[in-house]
């Protein structure tokens, strides 16, 4: 019982250290997520590697499941980077603090922990045997797979009634994706590519869901995708690294070294998938009985940028397959974290335009009439800025909504610089028939009309707009 108690206290001692460490010391900033995404995958990488060696895995499943992880990767390396945030630095009398925090949570922590072992604790009692133990996934995993299979169901049955929703069939193609669902997923692009989604990353997803459905086989079919989308996009890093591994199946294994070497030079010099570039170089040049190259410097990490994490393509998908009211939360969560994060980036224009947009399409025009402000201070006098918030305090509005007198004020201070430029034109003609001055609105459209291309679809636009003012 003794020793018992000594080993518990023991335990008890070590795990203390290494939960209140951090409050003796000041904190640091926090690594980027994708940082934490690499190592992951990393030790996954090594850990097939050690189950090859042990013969515990088949080819088959070695390739299947090696081409999955580099996937992982390489959409790792593809996201722009961003940090997770920076903790303030130690200020004064913050270390003492923290000292005396550290043990008075020792003293708490330790003292509960061993009278309520006195009170219900059992040391006689004996331990499940191991062969009894089952494992389970971890709770928040297997919580995180269970939504994304919801999510999926959802949107599978959503796609039923409405078959033409490309965007849509794109993001549940990325769901089942995530979900190791290829075949599915593969049928949901070419859904989505028939619709008109033909950007290189949705051609090379498509691409890459038939090769892992294939077990690692890059077929015609596939090899086709990820050449189209490198017609539109040759540095995709995902369609680039398929080519190679297709070249390298085909027996074409020094032009598969070359496409491998140019990958590796265009991603950064810390990517753990250089290391997996180079694994399939060496054999790639054992197969062709050369020595294998050494790899090109990568590039330099990109700093983070201030002020990103604005809602992406990916997410307002997402937002589009929700009901209103959870849509609307999702999006002002968004914004509000935009906004939060350009409170510390007041020099970050972009940022500040998107959130001035953003604001303006939740229907906050006082907050989106601010950011653009912000905006015109860091570029005074920009028309492209003063014209966007015009375009975006009109958008979504109803034809007896009245006009804001901010976007009145702001196309006489554009026009007055720039009294032909087409943008104010429109919109002063938009202002004056929604104020009810057709005259007005017909003198600026038809002083519009000659600056357009007769056979453009912008001249047949403000060609109907002037027939309109005509009806009673």
């Amino acid at each position: 019982m003794i020793s018992l108690a000594l080993l518990l206290g023991g335990m008890t001692v070590v795990a203390l250290v290494a939960l209140l460490l951090p409050l003796l010391h000041a904190w640091r900033a926090a690594p980027e997520r994708r940082q934490f995404d690499r190592a992951v995958y990393r030790a996954q990488l090594d850990e097939l590697d050690r189950d090859v060696a042990r013969g515990v895995i088949g080819p088959a499943e070695v390739q299947t499941a090696r081409l999955e992880i580099e996937r992982r990767l390489l959409t790792a390396d593809a996201a722009p980077a961003t940090s997770a945030g920076a903790r303030p630095g130690a200020r004064p009398g913050r270390l003492g603090s923290s000292r005396a925090l550290a043990i008075a949570s020792a003293l708490i922590v330790a003292g509960g922990a061993g009278l309520m072992y006195l009170q219900i604790g059992a040391p006689g009692v004996p331990d499940v045997p191991f062969a009894e133990r089952h494992e389970s996934a971890p709770p928040a995993q297997a919580a995180a797979h269970a939504e994304m299979a919801d999510a999926a169901a959802t949107l599978a049955a959503r796609l039923k009634t409405d078959p033409n929703n490309a965007q849509g069939w794109l993001l549940y193609a990325r769901t089942e994706a995530s979900l190791g669902h290829w075949n599915i997923s593969a049928d949901a692009y070419s859904h989505a590519i028939a619709l008109g989604q033909t950007e290189a990353p949705v051609l090379a997803g498509f691409g890459e869901m038939q090769v892992l459905a294939a077990d690692g086989i890059v077929g015609p079919p596939a090899r086709k995708a990820f050449e189209a989308a490198l017609q539109r996009d040759a540095k995709n890093e995902i369609a680039r690294y398929y080519v190679a591994l297709a070249e390298a199946q085909a027996g074409e294994s020094r032009q598969a070294i070359d496409i491998w070497l140019g990958v590796a030079a265009d991603l950064e010099e810390d990517s753990p998938m250089r290391e997996a570039i180079g694994r399939r170089i060496a054999d790639a040049a054992t197969a062709a009985g050369i020595a294998a190259p050494p790899l090109p410097k990568g590039r330099t990490a990109a700093a983070p940028q201030a002020g990103a994490g604005g809602p992406s393509q990916d997410q307002m998908a997402a937002a589009e397959t929700m009901p209103p009211a959870e849509r609307d939360k999702m999006v002002r969560g968004m914004v509000a974290q935009l906004a939060a994060r350009l409170a510390n980036a007041p020099d970050d224009l972009d940022g500040w335009m998107r959130l001035g947009r953003a604001y303006a399409v939740l229907g906050d025009n006082d907050k989106a009439m601010d950011a653009y402000d912000h905006a015109l201070k860091l570029k005074p006098g920009d028309l492209d800025i003063q014209l966007q918030e015009v375009e975006s305090l009109l958008e979504n509005r109803k034809p007896d909504d009245a006009i804001p007198a901010r976007v009145v004020t702001l196309l006489k201070q554009i026009q007055s610089v720039a009294p032909d430029r087409v943008e104010v034109l429109w919109y002063l003609g938009v202002v004056a028939a929604r104020s009810g001055q057709r005259e007005e609105a017909r003198q600026d459209w038809q002083k519009l009309l000659p600056l357009l291309p007769p056979d453009g679809e912008d001249h047949k636009m403000v060609a109907q707009a002037l027939q309109t003012l005509d009806k009673p």
